[in-house]
Protein backbone atom coordinates (compact mmCIF):
# COMPACT_ATOMS: atom_id res chain seq x y z
CA UNK A 1 0.00 0.00 0.00
CA UNK A 2 1.04 3.41 -0.42
CA UNK A 3 1.44 6.16 2.57
CA UNK A 4 1.51 9.17 1.82
CA UNK A 5 3.27 11.74 5.17
CA UNK A 6 1.39 14.78 6.19
CA UNK A 7 3.44 17.65 5.85
CA UNK A 8 6.10 18.71 8.33
CA UNK A 9 6.70 21.20 10.70
CA UNK A 10 3.24 20.75 12.36
CA UNK A 11 1.43 21.74 15.68
CA UNK A 12 1.38 18.33 17.39
CA UNK A 13 -0.57 17.16 20.34
CA UNK A 14 2.37 17.45 22.88
CA UNK A 15 1.86 21.38 22.24
CA UNK A 16 -1.21 21.83 23.35
CA UNK A 17 0.09 21.96 26.50
CA UNK A 18 3.38 22.74 26.52
CA UNK A 19 3.50 25.66 23.65
CA UNK A 20 3.53 29.26 24.23
CA UNK A 21 3.52 31.56 27.35
CA UNK A 22 0.43 31.19 28.53
CA UNK A 23 -0.49 30.68 32.61
CA UNK A 24 -1.05 27.04 31.56
CA UNK A 25 1.83 25.97 29.58
CA UNK A 26 4.05 27.58 32.22
CA UNK A 27 2.61 25.20 34.68
CA UNK A 28 3.19 22.22 32.43
CA UNK A 29 6.69 23.19 31.63
CA UNK A 30 7.83 24.52 34.58
CA UNK A 31 6.31 21.25 36.70
CA UNK A 32 8.56 19.34 34.08
CA UNK A 33 11.80 21.17 34.53
CA UNK A 34 12.10 20.45 37.91
CA UNK A 35 14.16 17.27 36.38
CA UNK A 36 16.14 19.47 35.01
CA UNK A 37 15.15 19.78 31.66
CA UNK A 38 16.17 22.62 29.82
CA UNK A 39 13.82 25.03 27.96
CA UNK A 40 14.62 24.03 24.49
CA UNK A 41 12.95 20.55 24.33
CA UNK A 42 9.15 21.99 24.45
CA UNK A 43 10.14 23.81 21.25
CA UNK A 44 7.75 21.34 19.44
CA UNK A 45 9.67 18.59 18.81
CA UNK A 46 8.15 15.36 19.51
CA UNK A 47 7.10 13.86 23.12
CA UNK A 48 7.71 10.45 22.73
CA UNK A 49 6.76 8.14 25.43
CA UNK A 50 8.72 5.27 26.48
CA UNK A 51 5.64 2.97 27.73
CA UNK A 52 8.03 0.95 30.26
CA UNK A 53 6.55 -2.69 30.82
CA UNK A 54 10.05 -2.71 33.34
CA UNK A 55 8.99 -4.92 36.74
CA UNK A 56 11.33 -6.98 38.83
CA UNK A 57 8.14 -8.95 39.62
CA UNK A 58 8.04 -9.49 35.61
CA UNK A 59 11.27 -11.79 35.25
CA UNK A 60 10.76 -11.97 31.51
CA UNK A 61 11.19 -8.02 31.56
CA UNK A 62 13.62 -7.24 34.38
CA UNK A 63 16.05 -5.85 31.61
CA UNK A 64 14.04 -3.32 30.18
CA UNK A 65 15.02 -0.14 32.14
CA UNK A 66 18.55 -0.44 29.94
CA UNK A 67 16.64 -1.45 27.02
CA UNK A 68 14.66 2.12 27.60
CA UNK A 69 17.89 3.99 28.18
CA UNK A 70 18.99 2.66 24.74
CA UNK A 71 15.46 3.76 23.05
CA UNK A 72 16.18 7.28 24.77
CA UNK A 73 19.10 8.23 22.56
CA UNK A 74 18.05 6.88 19.40
CA UNK A 75 14.76 9.56 20.41
CA UNK A 76 17.19 12.36 21.76
CA UNK A 77 19.59 11.45 17.87
CA UNK A 78 16.61 12.13 16.12
CA UNK A 79 15.51 15.45 17.59
CA UNK A 80 12.91 14.05 19.84
CA UNK A 81 11.81 14.66 23.65
CA UNK A 82 11.64 10.79 25.15
CA UNK A 83 9.88 10.60 28.55
CA UNK A 84 9.99 7.04 30.19
CA UNK A 85 6.52 5.88 31.23
CA UNK A 86 6.04 3.09 33.61
CA UNK A 87 2.69 1.06 32.87
CA UNK A 88 0.96 -2.12 34.20
CA UNK A 89 3.22 -4.82 34.09
CA UNK A 90 0.96 -8.38 33.39
CA UNK A 91 3.82 -11.17 35.12
CA UNK A 92 2.51 -14.58 33.45
CA UNK A 93 5.04 -16.52 35.93
CA UNK A 94 3.58 -14.20 38.44
CA UNK A 95 0.35 -13.24 38.93
CA UNK A 96 -2.59 -15.45 40.27
CA UNK A 97 -5.75 -16.72 39.20
CA UNK A 98 -4.09 -15.78 35.72
CA UNK A 99 -2.21 -13.09 34.11
CA UNK A 100 -4.83 -13.10 31.46
CA UNK A 101 -7.25 -11.71 33.57
CA UNK A 102 -5.39 -8.65 33.71
CA UNK A 103 -4.19 -8.17 30.03
CA UNK A 104 -7.63 -6.13 29.44
CA UNK A 105 -6.69 -4.09 32.73
CA UNK A 106 -3.33 -3.59 31.43
CA UNK A 107 -4.56 -2.09 28.07
CA UNK A 108 -7.19 -0.26 29.74
CA UNK A 109 -4.77 1.58 31.81
CA UNK A 110 -2.27 2.10 29.02
CA UNK A 111 -5.07 3.54 26.59
CA UNK A 112 -6.10 6.12 28.88
CA UNK A 113 -2.19 6.98 30.30
CA UNK A 114 -1.36 7.70 25.80
CA UNK A 115 -4.78 9.76 25.68
CA UNK A 116 -4.30 12.07 28.92
CA UNK A 117 -0.58 12.79 28.92
CA UNK A 118 1.03 14.91 26.58
CA UNK A 119 2.59 12.78 24.30
CA UNK A 120 3.27 12.42 20.57
CA UNK A 121 4.59 9.13 20.12
CA UNK A 122 5.12 5.93 21.83
CA UNK A 123 7.57 2.97 21.76
CA UNK A 124 6.28 0.21 23.49
CA UNK A 125 8.44 -1.49 25.37
CA UNK A 126 7.16 -4.93 26.08
CA UNK A 127 8.40 -9.09 26.97
CA UNK A 128 6.16 -11.38 28.95
CA UNK A 129 3.18 -12.18 26.38
CA UNK A 130 0.31 -10.38 27.88
CA UNK A 131 2.55 -7.36 27.81
CA UNK A 132 2.89 -7.24 23.85
CA UNK A 133 -0.72 -7.52 23.24
CA UNK A 134 -1.53 -5.48 25.90
CA UNK A 135 0.06 -2.71 25.02
CA UNK A 136 -0.41 -2.67 21.04
CA UNK A 137 -4.25 -3.22 22.11
CA UNK A 138 -3.98 0.44 23.44
CA UNK A 139 -1.98 1.76 20.49
CA UNK A 140 -5.18 0.95 18.97
CA UNK A 141 -7.45 2.32 20.83
CA UNK A 142 -5.53 5.69 20.62
CA UNK A 143 -4.03 5.78 17.07
CA UNK A 144 -0.91 7.48 18.01
CA UNK A 145 2.11 6.67 15.86
CA UNK A 146 3.30 3.45 18.03
CA UNK A 147 6.28 1.45 17.17
CA UNK A 148 7.05 -2.26 19.74
CA UNK A 149 10.68 -2.94 21.29
CA UNK A 150 10.81 -6.74 22.50
CA UNK A 151 12.35 -7.67 25.54
CA UNK A 152 13.97 -10.15 23.55
CA UNK A 153 14.36 -13.95 24.69
CA UNK A 154 16.58 -15.78 27.02
CA UNK A 155 19.45 -17.73 25.74
CA UNK A 156 19.27 -21.41 25.69
CA UNK A 157 18.98 -23.72 28.53
CA UNK A 158 21.04 -26.63 29.19
CA UNK A 159 20.97 -29.85 31.61
CA UNK A 160 22.50 -33.25 30.98
CA UNK A 161 23.55 -32.40 27.98
CA UNK A 162 20.14 -31.75 26.56
CA UNK A 163 18.35 -28.33 25.39
CA UNK A 164 16.24 -27.22 27.63
CA UNK A 165 13.33 -25.35 26.37
CA UNK A 166 11.91 -23.04 29.23
CA UNK A 167 8.09 -24.21 29.75
CA UNK A 168 8.13 -27.53 27.23
CA UNK A 169 10.84 -28.77 29.31
CA UNK A 170 8.24 -27.95 32.41
CA UNK A 171 5.86 -29.94 31.30
CA UNK A 172 8.22 -32.59 30.30
CA UNK A 173 10.07 -32.64 32.72
CA UNK A 174 6.68 -32.68 35.47
CA UNK A 175 5.49 -35.52 33.24
CA UNK A 176 8.45 -37.51 33.79
CA UNK A 177 8.95 -37.25 37.07
CA UNK A 178 5.36 -38.65 37.41
CA UNK A 179 6.03 -41.69 35.20
CA UNK A 180 8.89 -42.47 37.29
CA UNK A 181 11.11 -41.85 34.77
CA UNK A 182 12.78 -38.75 36.73
CA UNK A 183 13.73 -38.29 40.35
CA UNK A 184 12.18 -34.67 41.92
CA UNK A 185 16.25 -34.51 42.87
CA UNK A 186 17.03 -34.24 39.53
CA UNK A 187 13.60 -31.87 38.70
CA UNK A 188 15.06 -29.75 41.26
CA UNK A 189 18.75 -29.88 39.29
CA UNK A 190 17.47 -28.88 36.19
CA UNK A 191 15.29 -25.66 37.30
CA UNK A 192 18.35 -23.44 37.25
CA UNK A 193 19.07 -24.81 34.08
CA UNK A 194 15.84 -23.26 32.75
CA UNK A 195 16.28 -19.44 32.92
CA UNK A 196 19.96 -18.65 32.43
CA UNK A 197 19.88 -15.24 31.47
CA UNK A 198 17.71 -12.08 31.24
CA UNK A 199 15.00 -12.43 28.19
CA UNK A 200 11.58 -14.02 27.69
CA UNK A 201 10.83 -17.79 27.01
CA UNK A 202 13.75 -19.03 24.89
CA UNK A 203 10.74 -21.69 22.94
CA UNK A 204 8.44 -20.62 20.20
CA UNK A 205 6.10 -19.54 23.97
CA UNK A 206 3.48 -16.97 23.72
CA UNK A 207 5.91 -14.20 24.56
CA UNK A 208 7.88 -15.33 21.26
CA UNK A 209 5.04 -15.76 19.43
CA UNK A 210 3.43 -12.26 19.99
CA UNK A 211 7.19 -10.82 19.05
CA UNK A 212 7.31 -12.18 15.92
CA UNK A 213 3.68 -11.41 15.80
CA UNK A 214 4.20 -7.76 16.52
CA UNK A 215 6.80 -7.93 13.35
CA UNK A 216 4.55 -9.68 10.60
CA UNK A 217 1.67 -6.95 11.42
CA UNK A 218 4.23 -4.79 10.60
CA UNK A 219 4.15 -2.58 13.76
CA UNK A 220 8.10 -3.50 14.75
CA UNK A 221 11.64 -2.94 12.98
CA UNK A 222 12.35 -6.27 10.72
CA UNK A 223 14.35 -8.53 13.07
CA UNK A 224 13.33 -7.53 16.29
CA UNK A 225 11.48 -10.43 17.41
CA UNK A 226 14.19 -13.16 17.64
CA UNK A 227 17.66 -11.21 18.85
CA UNK A 228 18.55 -12.93 22.46
CA UNK A 229 17.57 -10.29 25.27
CA UNK A 230 21.49 -9.82 25.89
CA UNK A 231 22.98 -9.92 22.70
CA UNK A 232 24.47 -6.15 21.71
CA UNK A 233 22.38 -5.86 18.95
CA UNK A 234 18.91 -5.91 20.94
CA UNK A 235 20.26 -2.50 22.13
CA UNK A 236 21.14 -1.79 18.86
CA UNK A 237 17.64 -1.93 17.38
CA UNK A 238 16.01 -0.13 20.64
CA UNK A 239 18.22 2.53 19.22
CA UNK A 240 17.24 2.74 15.88
CA UNK A 241 12.96 2.12 17.21
CA UNK A 242 13.90 5.23 19.02
CA UNK A 243 15.19 7.06 16.23
CA UNK A 244 12.20 5.42 13.77
CA UNK A 245 9.31 6.71 15.89
CA UNK A 246 10.11 10.11 15.75
CA UNK A 247 9.86 9.99 11.83
CA UNK A 248 6.89 8.34 12.27
CA UNK A 249 5.34 10.78 14.56
CA UNK A 250 6.60 13.46 11.88
CA UNK A 251 5.35 11.67 9.05
CA UNK A 252 1.94 10.61 10.99
CA UNK A 253 2.05 6.98 10.63
CA UNK A 254 -0.28 5.18 12.87
CA UNK A 255 -1.13 1.73 14.28
CA UNK A 256 -4.55 2.11 11.58
CA UNK A 257 -2.14 2.57 9.01
CA UNK A 258 0.00 -0.55 9.26
CA UNK A 259 -2.32 -2.53 10.86
CA UNK A 260 -4.73 -3.74 8.18
CA UNK A 261 -7.18 -6.82 7.05
CA UNK A 262 -3.83 -7.40 4.33
CA UNK A 263 -1.23 -7.18 8.19
CA UNK A 264 -3.67 -9.80 10.02
CA UNK A 265 -3.37 -12.15 6.78
CA UNK A 266 0.59 -11.60 7.24
CA UNK A 267 0.77 -12.40 10.98
CA UNK A 268 -1.72 -15.19 11.18
CA UNK A 269 -0.10 -16.98 8.26
CA UNK A 270 3.32 -16.31 9.94
CA UNK A 271 1.66 -17.66 13.16
CA UNK A 272 1.38 -20.84 10.86
CA UNK A 273 4.72 -20.74 9.78
CA UNK A 274 6.50 -20.90 13.14
CA UNK A 275 4.40 -23.21 14.79
CA UNK A 276 2.76 -20.44 17.35
CA UNK A 277 1.05 -20.31 20.30
CA UNK A 278 -2.74 -20.76 20.39
CA UNK A 279 -2.86 -17.93 22.47
CA UNK A 280 -1.85 -15.54 19.48
CA UNK A 281 -5.52 -16.18 18.48
CA UNK A 282 -6.97 -14.76 21.32
CA UNK A 283 -4.78 -11.80 21.03
CA UNK A 284 -4.76 -11.01 17.34
CA UNK A 285 -8.78 -11.06 17.44
CA UNK A 286 -8.62 -8.24 20.53
CA UNK A 287 -5.97 -5.87 18.57
CA UNK A 288 -8.17 -6.46 15.76
CA UNK A 289 -11.00 -5.49 17.84
CA UNK A 290 -9.26 -2.31 19.04
CA UNK A 291 -8.03 -1.40 15.77
CA UNK A 292 -11.49 -1.61 13.19
CA UNK A 293 -10.34 -4.48 11.25
CA UNK A 294 -13.18 -7.29 11.21
CA UNK A 295 -10.89 -10.67 11.85
CA UNK A 296 -13.00 -13.88 13.03
CA UNK A 297 -11.88 -17.12 14.04
CA UNK A 298 -12.51 -18.70 10.22
CA UNK A 299 -10.07 -15.90 8.85
CA UNK A 300 -7.65 -17.66 11.25
CA UNK A 301 -8.55 -21.37 10.36
CA UNK A 302 -8.39 -20.13 6.24
CA UNK A 303 -5.19 -18.30 5.76
CA UNK A 304 -3.39 -20.52 8.04
CA UNK A 305 -4.46 -23.68 7.11
CA UNK A 306 -2.48 -24.65 4.43
CA UNK A 307 0.59 -22.55 5.44
CA UNK A 308 3.37 -25.20 6.19
CA UNK A 309 5.47 -25.24 9.66
CA UNK A 310 8.83 -24.56 8.52
CA UNK A 311 10.33 -23.04 11.81
CA UNK A 312 12.24 -26.14 14.01
CA UNK A 313 11.58 -24.80 17.30
CA UNK A 314 10.35 -26.24 20.90
CA UNK A 315 7.33 -27.08 21.47
CA UNK A 316 6.68 -28.23 17.79
CA UNK A 317 10.56 -29.18 17.39
CA UNK A 318 13.85 -29.39 18.60
CA UNK A 319 15.60 -26.03 18.48
CA UNK A 320 15.22 -22.50 20.46
CA UNK A 321 15.31 -19.16 20.09
CA UNK A 322 19.05 -18.91 19.56
CA UNK A 323 19.26 -20.85 16.91
CA UNK A 324 16.34 -19.45 14.87
CA UNK A 325 18.22 -15.61 15.54
CA UNK A 326 21.71 -17.35 14.45
CA UNK A 327 19.38 -18.93 11.02
CA UNK A 328 18.19 -15.37 10.51
CA UNK A 329 15.02 -15.19 12.57
CA UNK A 330 11.61 -13.67 11.21
CA UNK A 331 12.59 -11.73 8.09
CA UNK A 332 14.07 -15.25 6.53
CA UNK A 333 10.09 -16.94 7.83
CA UNK A 334 8.43 -13.73 5.70
CA UNK A 335 10.40 -13.99 2.81
CA UNK A 336 10.20 -18.14 2.24
CA UNK A 337 6.00 -17.12 2.51
CA UNK A 338 6.26 -14.06 0.23
CA UNK A 339 7.92 -16.49 -2.15
CA UNK A 340 5.75 -19.03 -1.90
CA UNK A 341 2.93 -17.00 -2.40
CA UNK A 342 1.84 -16.58 0.83
CA UNK A 343 2.43 -12.94 2.12
CA UNK A 344 0.56 -9.92 0.96
CA UNK A 345 3.47 -8.01 -0.01
CA UNK A 346 2.47 -4.47 -0.57
CA UNK A 347 1.70 -4.34 3.60
CA UNK A 348 3.34 -1.14 5.11
CA UNK A 349 5.65 -1.44 8.46
CA UNK A 350 6.84 0.80 10.81
CA UNK A 351 10.06 1.11 8.97
CA UNK A 352 8.35 3.31 5.79
CA UNK A 353 9.06 -0.06 3.55
CA UNK A 354 6.69 -2.96 3.07
CA UNK A 355 6.55 -6.05 4.46
CA UNK A 356 8.42 -7.54 1.17
CA UNK A 357 11.34 -4.79 0.69
CA UNK A 358 12.63 -4.91 3.71
CA UNK A 359 13.44 -8.98 3.27
CA UNK A 360 14.60 -9.43 -0.16
CA UNK A 361 17.92 -9.76 0.26
CA UNK A 362 17.75 -11.63 3.90
CA UNK A 363 19.66 -15.25 3.81
CA UNK A 364 18.63 -18.25 5.26
CA UNK A 365 21.50 -19.73 7.03
CA UNK A 366 20.13 -22.79 9.03
CA UNK A 367 17.70 -24.70 6.84
CA UNK A 368 17.04 -26.85 9.55
CA UNK A 369 16.15 -24.32 12.02
CA UNK A 370 13.91 -22.86 9.02
CA UNK A 371 13.22 -25.42 6.95
CA UNK A 372 12.62 -25.12 2.94
CA UNK A 373 8.68 -25.79 2.10
CA UNK A 374 9.34 -28.50 0.85
CA UNK A 375 10.78 -30.35 4.24
CA UNK A 376 8.39 -28.63 6.79
CA UNK A 377 7.89 -30.14 10.02
CA UNK A 378 4.19 -30.14 9.07
CA UNK A 379 2.57 -29.47 5.76
CA UNK A 380 -0.27 -27.87 6.45
CA UNK A 381 0.00 -25.89 9.86
CA UNK A 382 -1.96 -23.05 11.14
CA UNK A 383 -4.30 -23.27 13.87
CA UNK A 384 -6.89 -25.62 13.51
CA UNK A 385 -10.36 -24.20 14.35
CA UNK A 386 -13.06 -27.15 14.80
CA UNK A 387 -16.63 -26.46 15.29
CA UNK A 388 -19.72 -28.95 16.16
CA UNK A 389 -22.30 -29.35 18.65
CA UNK A 390 -20.01 -29.30 21.66
CA UNK A 391 -18.23 -25.99 20.38
CA UNK A 392 -20.95 -23.84 18.09
CA UNK A 393 -18.80 -20.64 18.30
CA UNK A 394 -15.63 -22.88 17.97
CA UNK A 395 -12.25 -23.69 19.43
CA UNK A 396 -8.82 -24.22 18.59
CA UNK A 397 -6.27 -27.04 18.53
CA UNK A 398 -2.38 -26.46 17.19
CA UNK A 399 -1.39 -29.18 15.04
CA UNK A 400 2.16 -28.78 14.78
CA UNK A 401 2.21 -29.52 18.61
CA UNK A 402 -0.32 -32.50 18.44
CA UNK A 403 -0.12 -36.41 17.81
CA UNK A 404 -0.90 -37.54 14.28
CA UNK A 405 -2.56 -40.61 15.03
CA UNK A 406 -5.13 -38.25 17.32
CA UNK A 407 -6.13 -35.73 15.29
CA UNK A 408 -8.90 -38.33 14.51
CA UNK A 409 -10.26 -39.84 17.60
CA UNK A 410 -13.51 -40.98 19.12
CA UNK A 411 -13.18 -41.20 22.90
CA UNK A 412 -15.26 -41.72 26.30
CA UNK A 413 -15.38 -38.38 28.12
CA UNK A 414 -13.89 -37.86 31.32
CA UNK A 415 -15.07 -34.86 33.18
CA UNK A 416 -13.56 -32.65 35.36
CA UNK A 417 -15.97 -29.89 36.32
CA UNK A 418 -13.13 -27.61 37.06
CA UNK A 419 -9.54 -27.40 38.05
CA UNK A 420 -9.92 -27.93 41.71
CA UNK A 421 -12.11 -31.21 40.40
CA UNK A 422 -9.15 -32.20 38.37
CA UNK A 423 -6.39 -31.53 40.78
CA UNK A 424 -8.52 -33.70 43.67
CA UNK A 425 -8.95 -36.87 41.38
CA UNK A 426 -6.27 -36.78 38.42
CA UNK A 427 -3.68 -38.53 40.34
CA UNK A 428 -6.29 -41.61 41.40
CA UNK A 429 -5.28 -44.83 40.78
CA UNK A 430 -9.44 -45.64 40.81
CA UNK A 431 -10.25 -43.01 38.51
CA UNK A 432 -12.43 -45.13 35.17
CA UNK A 433 -9.50 -43.46 32.26
CA UNK A 434 -6.53 -45.29 29.97
CA UNK A 435 -5.48 -43.43 26.43
CA UNK A 436 -8.31 -44.00 24.48
CA UNK A 437 -10.51 -42.13 26.84
CA UNK A 438 -10.85 -37.64 25.85
CA UNK A 439 -10.30 -35.46 29.25
CA UNK A 440 -12.32 -32.82 29.39
CA UNK A 441 -12.51 -29.49 31.71
CA UNK A 442 -15.21 -27.06 32.69
CA UNK A 443 -15.62 -23.97 33.70
CA UNK A 444 -11.89 -22.52 33.19
CA UNK A 445 -12.83 -19.52 30.43
CA UNK A 446 -13.08 -15.99 30.88
CA UNK A 447 -15.93 -16.27 32.85
CA UNK A 448 -15.20 -19.14 34.90
CA UNK A 449 -11.56 -19.08 36.12
CA UNK A 450 -12.39 -15.92 36.27
CA UNK A 451 -9.76 -15.05 33.46
CA UNK A 452 -9.29 -18.05 31.11
CA UNK A 453 -6.34 -19.92 32.98
CA UNK A 454 -3.67 -21.90 31.11
CA UNK A 455 -4.54 -25.30 32.27
CA UNK A 456 -6.06 -26.65 29.25
CA UNK A 457 -2.75 -29.13 28.61
CA UNK A 458 -4.25 -30.84 31.30
CA UNK A 459 -1.29 -33.36 32.96
CA UNK A 460 -2.01 -37.07 32.29
CA UNK A 461 -3.30 -39.40 35.10
CA UNK A 462 0.29 -41.23 36.27
CA UNK A 463 -1.35 -44.49 35.26
CA UNK A 464 -1.53 -43.55 31.99
CA UNK A 465 2.01 -42.00 31.97
CA UNK A 466 3.44 -45.32 33.47
CA UNK A 467 2.43 -47.19 30.49
CA UNK A 468 4.67 -44.67 28.02
CA UNK A 469 1.64 -42.53 26.62
CA UNK A 470 2.70 -39.01 26.44
CA UNK A 471 -0.35 -37.90 24.69
CA UNK A 472 -4.54 -38.04 25.11
CA UNK A 473 -6.97 -35.63 23.85
CA UNK A 474 -8.22 -33.04 25.83
CA UNK A 475 -10.54 -30.48 25.95
CA UNK A 476 -11.41 -27.55 27.52
CA UNK A 477 -12.48 -24.07 27.14
CA UNK A 478 -9.02 -22.89 28.78
CA UNK A 479 -6.26 -21.95 27.40
CA UNK A 480 -2.77 -23.70 27.36
CA UNK A 481 0.65 -22.11 28.03
CA UNK A 482 2.59 -21.16 24.30
CA UNK A 483 5.46 -23.36 25.22
CA UNK A 484 3.36 -26.26 25.72
CA UNK A 485 2.19 -29.45 23.22
CA UNK A 486 -0.01 -31.69 23.04
CA UNK A 487 -3.71 -32.89 21.25
CA UNK A 488 -5.06 -30.19 22.89
CA UNK A 489 -8.84 -28.48 22.13
CA UNK A 490 -8.56 -25.08 23.69
CA UNK A 491 -11.11 -22.03 23.99
CA UNK A 492 -14.11 -23.65 23.45
CA UNK A 493 -17.31 -21.56 22.74
CA UNK A 494 -19.81 -20.82 24.18
CA UNK A 495 -17.53 -21.39 27.61
CA UNK A 496 -19.27 -23.51 30.47
CA UNK A 497 -19.66 -20.73 32.54
CA UNK A 498 -21.50 -19.06 29.76
CA UNK A 499 -23.99 -22.10 29.19
CA UNK A 500 -22.17 -23.73 26.76
CA UNK A 501 -22.74 -27.29 25.70
CA UNK A 502 -19.45 -28.13 27.03
CA UNK A 503 -21.22 -27.30 30.79
CA UNK A 504 -23.08 -30.40 30.14
CA UNK A 505 -20.95 -33.15 28.89
CA UNK A 506 -21.25 -35.84 31.28
CA UNK A 507 -18.90 -38.99 32.18
CA UNK A 508 -18.96 -41.39 29.65
CA UNK A 509 -20.13 -39.56 26.30
CA UNK A 510 -18.76 -40.07 23.64
CA UNK A 511 -16.95 -37.64 21.21
CA UNK A 512 -15.48 -37.31 18.14
CA UNK A 513 -12.72 -35.14 17.27
CA UNK A 514 -11.65 -35.02 14.01
CA UNK A 515 -9.56 -32.31 12.57
CA UNK A 516 -9.23 -32.49 8.83
CA UNK A 517 -12.72 -31.94 8.93
CA UNK A 518 -12.92 -29.05 11.52
CA UNK A 519 -15.14 -30.93 13.53
CA UNK A 520 -15.93 -31.49 17.50
CA UNK A 521 -18.87 -33.85 18.33
CA UNK A 522 -20.57 -34.83 21.10
CA UNK A 523 -22.23 -37.67 20.70
CA UNK A 524 -25.76 -37.27 22.07
CA UNK A 525 -29.52 -35.97 20.15
CA UNK A 526 -30.49 -32.95 19.69
CA UNK A 527 -32.67 -33.22 22.24
CA UNK A 528 -30.79 -34.91 24.74
CA UNK A 529 -28.59 -31.28 24.61
CA UNK A 530 -31.20 -29.35 24.78
CA UNK A 531 -32.96 -31.06 27.53
CA UNK A 532 -29.38 -30.67 29.38
CA UNK A 533 -28.90 -26.85 29.01
CA UNK A 534 -32.36 -26.44 30.26
CA UNK A 535 -31.47 -28.16 33.09
CA UNK A 536 -28.61 -26.34 33.62
CA UNK A 537 -27.98 -24.15 36.70
CA UNK A 538 -24.56 -21.96 36.58
CA UNK A 539 -22.29 -22.71 39.58
CA UNK A 540 -19.94 -19.56 38.91
CA UNK A 541 -20.64 -16.98 41.44
CA UNK A 542 -20.77 -13.13 40.26
CA UNK A 543 -17.99 -11.74 42.28
CA UNK A 544 -18.66 -9.47 44.89
CA UNK A 545 -16.81 -6.12 43.24
CA UNK A 546 -13.63 -4.80 42.39
CA UNK A 547 -11.96 -5.11 38.62
CA UNK A 548 -13.17 -8.88 38.98
CA UNK A 549 -17.22 -8.07 38.99
CA UNK A 550 -16.11 -5.42 36.15
CA UNK A 551 -14.08 -8.56 34.25
CA UNK A 552 -16.84 -10.86 34.51
CA UNK A 553 -19.85 -8.65 33.47
CA UNK A 554 -18.21 -7.60 30.31
CA UNK A 555 -15.54 -9.92 29.64
CA UNK A 556 -16.39 -11.07 25.82
CA UNK A 557 -15.75 -15.00 24.54
CA UNK A 558 -12.54 -16.53 23.98
CA UNK A 559 -13.77 -16.89 20.21
CA UNK A 560 -13.41 -12.94 19.76
CA UNK A 561 -10.54 -12.40 21.86
CA UNK A 562 -12.02 -12.23 25.57
CA UNK A 563 -11.65 -8.07 25.31
CA UNK A 564 -14.08 -6.01 27.31
CA UNK A 565 -17.32 -5.29 25.40
CA UNK A 566 -16.74 -1.72 26.14
CA UNK A 567 -13.36 -1.46 24.94
CA UNK A 568 -13.16 -2.49 21.31
CA UNK A 569 -12.92 0.24 18.05
CA UNK A 570 -10.64 2.59 17.99
CA UNK A 571 -11.18 5.76 20.43
CA UNK A 572 -8.77 7.82 18.99
CA UNK A 573 -6.45 10.60 21.29
CA UNK A 574 -8.10 13.52 21.29
CA UNK A 575 -6.65 16.60 23.79
CA UNK A 576 -8.93 16.29 26.76
CA UNK A 577 -9.79 19.49 28.60
CA UNK A 578 -7.99 21.14 30.39
CA UNK A 579 -8.29 21.24 34.19
CA UNK A 580 -6.39 24.42 35.06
Amino acid sequence: MTFTPKPWPRKLRSQDWFGGSRRDAIYYRGWMKNQGLPHHLFDGRPVIAILNTWSELTPCNAHLRDLAERVKHGIYEAGGFPVEVPVLSVSESAMRPTAMMFRNLAAMGVEEQMRSQPIDGAVLLVGCDKTTPSLLMAAASTDLPSIVVSGGPMLNGYFAGERVGSGTHLWKFSEAVKAGNMSAGEFEMAESSMSRSPGSCNTMGTASTMASMAEALGMALSGNAAIPAVDSRRRMIAHMSGMRIVEMVKQDMKPSDIMTRDAFKNAIRTNAAIGGSTNAVIHLLAIAGRVGVDLTLDDWDAWGRDVPTIVNLMPSGKYLMEEFFYAGGLPVVIKTLGEAGLLERDALTVSGLTAWEQVTEVVNYNDDVIRPVDKALTASGGIAVVKGNLAPNGAVLKPSAATPELMVHRGRAVVFEDIDDYHARIGDEDLDIDETCVMVLKNCGPKGYPGLAEVGNMGLPPKVLRKGITDMVRISDARMSGTAYGTVVLHTAPEAAAGGPLAVVRNGDMIELDVPNRRLHLDISEAELAARLSAWTNPIETPAGGYARLFHEHVQGADTGADFDFLRGCRGAPIPKDSH
